[in-house]
């Protein structure tokens, strides 16, 4: 049997095709970090905050990057 494609498997991902370092290089043109600590309530965007270290982390702990995900869906169309 034939494998699926992933673009079959998740037809209604929005978030398909989205690598985690475009989503945050987008938020943090977009918002800076301080905003996105601020209103994400994420430490790692406060505390010295690096592309390095947020993705490392991010990439580590579910609920952040699900907030994060959430926070760019929400953002991403609005002018």
């Amino acid at each position: 049997m034939a494998k699926e494609s992933n673009l079959e498997s998740q037809p209604n991902n929005p978030l398909h095709g989205l690598k985690l370092v475009d989503i945050l290089e987008f938020l943090e043109t977009k918002f800076g970090w301080e905003e996105m600590g601020q209103q994400l309530h994420i430490n790692c965007f406060l505390n010295k905050p690096t592309f390095k270290s947020s993705l490392k982390f991010l990439r580590t702990t579910p609920w952040a990057r699900d907030k994060v995900e959430a926070f760019y869906l929400k953002h991403r169309n609005k002018k």
